[in-house]
């Protein structure tokens, strides 16, 4: 008897071990910021919920600032950005109480892109960077035809209009006349349909574009041309995870906190292999595995 009642008794004790990966299933957790992410996210969002039913996880975009000031004011969970947070938002988090923790999720090649039509075949981080302060205003000082450059630029809330400002640009302003867009996708429709066009953006959204051309970049005069994007249209994982590729950067989730419950369950799963293989499907670059 006794032998029977502690068999039904371990019986129900690990019934209940197996029910809590799902008890402790995220419920409710909002992620809000990077335009760049936000597919990817969708995405996370959409399979972890048919994983786990009763999760409910929302995502928005507005940009990698907007979402951090979300953060900062309490109004999402999960911080979304396509650039590092820089300090005097820290500050500003541990003013109204926040102590950001940070995960990189994914890596993502950024991309130059011009007009399919355009004959230039390749760039220098020197030349991108003399287009885009208004030093370089015409296609034939890069060897392209005598035309006058079109700047095509993300908003300034945008975390990829401040990577590249920071990385490529050295912290010199963008030349005033660069035409400000609300999205990478309005960059790649711009670009498409003018000759003249330059434009900038996670190169994932410009793999299947037919009416822009993905430039293969120089680190400098003595360093070969390399394009984010192999002969298949495929992703250059190993150009972004050895550097060989010089426009790459991290995709990051920030937290007010360190994440505990729903918040640290949906993490974890987006950095599990699950995760990450959706990070290759939807397009990006997966973090390297050690």
């Amino acid at each position: 008897m006794r032998t029977t009642r502690w068999v039904v008794r371990s019986v129900l004790v690990m019934a209940l071990a197996a029910m809590i990966p799902l008890a402790f299933a995220a419920k409710n957790v909002t992620v809000k910021g990077s335009d760049t992410m936000i597919v990817l996210s969708q995405k996370w969002a959409e399979v972890y919920m048919q994983k786990n039913p009763g999760a409910a996880i929302q995502v928005t975009g507005g940009g990698s600032g907007v979402g951090i000031a979300a953060l900062i004011n309490g109004t999402t969970d999960i911080a979304n950005a396509s650039r590092k947070v820089k300090t005097s938002e820290l500050d500003k988090a541990q003013k109204a109480g926040y102590y950001p923790e940070e995960f990189k999720v994914a890596m993502d090649s950024l991309a130059i892109v011009v007009n399919a039509a355009n004959p230039i075949k390749e760039l220098s981080l020197k030349q991108i960077m003399g287009i885009y302060t208004g030093r370089i205003n015409n296609w034939n000082e890069v060897g392209g035809p005598n035309q006058s450059i079109l700047r095509y630029c993300r908003e300034s809330s945008s975390g990829t209009y401040t990577f590249l400002k920071e990385n490529v640009l050295k912290n010199q302003d963008y030349a005033a006349d660069c035409q400000t867009m609300p999205g990478t996708s309005a960059v790649a429709n711009a670009v498409s349909k003018d000759p003249a066009g330059i434009g900038y953006g996670g190169a994932a959204y410009y793999t299947k574009q037919p009416g822009v051309k993905i430039l293969p970049v120089k680190k400098d005069d003595k360093s070969p041309a390399v394009n984010p994007v192999k002969a298949d249209g495929a992703l250059d994982y190993e150009a972004a995870w050895n550097g060989t590729y010089p426009i790459w950067r991290y995709l990051y989730m920030y937290t007010g906190f360190k994440p505990s419950g729903d918040i640290k369950f949906f993490l974890d799963w987006i950095l599990s292999p699950e995760g990450q293989k959706i990070v290759e499907e939807v397009g990006y670059i997966p973090l390297k595995q050690k």
